[in-house]
């Protein structure tokens, strides 16, 4: 009985993270230099994160019954997207102005030492316009775009491809199969690095602690307390109501994501998990084309946690530094920050630089003051990713409740537990066929397993 709870996945990471805190906390000279098993876990998921998004897209795709359904799932999606993040973007304007976490700090930002910043200013672009973000959409060629791990330009050459194979039918069924081996064969790479999630979970939290240590979080614990709570309260209310809208439950939505919530715990990264999530979606009875093309863009367009983040971070400045901010000019804010967000999800310390980017912008709230967030953004990066996580999972769903894509009967048992529970054991292993079925989206929208 011992032996198969610490054989599950979320308790490793879970030591991993409490022996990482402890280490951090009693021997911080020692904890920092354990910051590379966290980085080289990230730079494995990342190492087959562009292929499979890849593979799945152009799979998901080219099995289509019927291409309108790509159009509708992608203009729907963007609704979402847009609209979830705004509200989030909001949500976090509205609590730190009746909070007021930086209220009576009385900090003089020409006083500021910059230097420990220089790095993430000069990091910092101004934000894109339309064209450029268009342009940026077309990738120099696919094999650039998956160098980089460009998701949005993935995205653009696999839709396209995956068009492509299914509009010359038979002929592509060969490249088909091939991309179905090679998903099965990336997945199986997924599984072997996902056994190091405990070792990232304990470098990573280690490296935090021991880094910045706890003192930081007493210091600026009223800016952290309400960017806790806010993300606590935008999961419950919020997200607990789409998925009570789209017939499940969230309780148990989480219960079945629970490894890869504390993957992000651990690493601090949303894109540490996409892969094993996607799978997951899909062994839920999501189809596949949804999976692939919602989860990865969802990266990019819909991250909820992030979004809460800036206009908490950006007014807390200003609050700080008793910089003077109209309604107008916090509404201004959240309008650039409506542009600024997308983009910055999935990689720990983005967030930090796009926030740089914003007040760069703006010219209103000192960017110097940006130093006072250094000892605690590591810290809040939990909760940011975690929201990022959970609003994707969350999103995915309720997309494919919205263009009839999911098999709600499916979506019941398991989250009821009533599946075989060797399925998610061997959910990763890539093998197995028959455990995951791939769900095909037909003419009458209803999804079939």
């Amino acid at each position: 009985m011992m032996r198969r709870f610490f054989g599950k996945l979320y308790v490793q990471v879970l030591i991993g993270v409490f022996a990482g805190v402890a280490l951090g906390f009693f021997a911080p000279h020692i904890a920092s230099d354990f910051k590379p098993l966290g980085d080289i876990f990230i730079k494995l998921i990342k190492m087959v994160f562009a292929p499979i998004i890849f593979a799945t897209v152009v799979l998901g795709i080219a099995r289509m019954e019927n291409m309108k359904e790509l159009g509708r799932v992608g203009v729907r999606a963007l609704i979402y997207f847009e609209v979830l993040s705004t509200f989030a973007l909001a949500l976090g304007l509205v609590v730190v102005n009746v909070v007021g976490p930086g209220n009576g700090m009385n900090i003089d930002a020409t006083q500021l030492d910059t230097k420990s910043i220089a790095s993430y200013t000069a990091s910092a672009a101004k934000p894109e316009g339309f064209v450029d973000f268009m342009l940026h959409l077309v990738p120099t060629s696919i094999v650039d775009a998956l160098a980089k791990n460009d998701i949005l330009q993935i995205l653009v050459f696999a839709t396209m491809f995956g068009v492509a194979l299914s509009h010359i039918g038979p002929r592509a069924k060969p490249v088909v199969d091939f991309l179905d081996s090679f998903t099965h064969g990336v997945f199986s790479v997924v599984g072997m690095v996902m056994r190091l999630a405990p070792l990232a979970a304990f470098g990573a939290m280690a490296f935090t602690v021991g880094k910045y240590g706890l003192g930081s979080i007493v210091s600026l614990g009223k800016l952290m307390g309400t960017m806790y709570i806010t993300c606590f309260l935008f999961v419950a209310l919020v997200l607990g109501g789409i998925a009570r809208l789209s017939g499940f439950s969230l309780w148990k939505f989480l219960k079945y994501i629970k490894d890869e919530l504390f993957t992000v715990l651990g690493t601090s990264s949303s894109e540490s998990v996409v892969p094993q999530l996607m799978r997951k979606l899909e062994h839920a009875g999501v189809s596949k084309p949804v999976v692939g093309l919602v989860v990865p863009s969802g990266l990019t367009f819909n991250p909820d946690g992030q979004c809460i983040y800036y206009t908490m971070a950006a007014i807390f400045i200003a609050q700080a530094t008793n910089t003077p901010l109209t309604l107008t000019d916090q509404l201004v804010v959240l309008g650039v920050l409506l542009l600024t967000s997308k983009g910055s999800a999935g990689v720990t310390g983005s967030g930090f630089i796009t926030l740089a980017a914003t007040l760069a912008s703006m010219g209103k709230i000192p960017v110097a003051g940006m130093v006072l967030l250094l000892g605690v953004d590591r810290f809040m990066s939990e909760a940011r990713a975690i929201t990022n996580t959970i609003g994707n999972a969350v999103g995915t769903v309720a997309i494919a409740r919205w263009v009839g894509s999911v098999d709600r009967q499916r979506l019941a048992q398991v989250l009821d537990g009533k599946t075989d529970p060797e399925d998610l054991d061997e959910l990763y292993e890539g093998d197995d066929e028959a455990k995951v079925t791939p769900i095909r989206v037909s003419q009458n929208t209803q999804a079939t397993a």
